[in-house]
């Protein structure tokens, strides 16, 4: 999954280190709501911007956590 969601977000975002531990600070209004609505569409869930949180947003392993719990809770 996680790979999944790198290769989605380098696409609409190729100018953020999706590496980065830092990765909520190095995005703009714009990016987080690229972020949300990408995995949104792709993993058929409802984020919105009270998903969007330094918390959830911090690195690619807590964006994966976010669709993974997501996931759960539509089930």
């Amino acid at each position: 999954m996680k790979e999944k969601i790198r290769i989605l977000l380098e696409d609409q975002l190729p100018l953020v280190d999706l590496d980065s531990e830092t990765l909520y600070q190095e995005l703009d209004s714009l990016g987080v709501t690229t972020i949300l609505m990408t995995l949104s569409d792709e993993f058929g869930i409802l984020l919105d911007s009270r998903d969007a949180t330094p918390k959830n947003l911090r690195s690619l392993d807590s964006l994966v956590a976010l669709v993974e719990r997501k996931l759960a809770e539509k089930q």
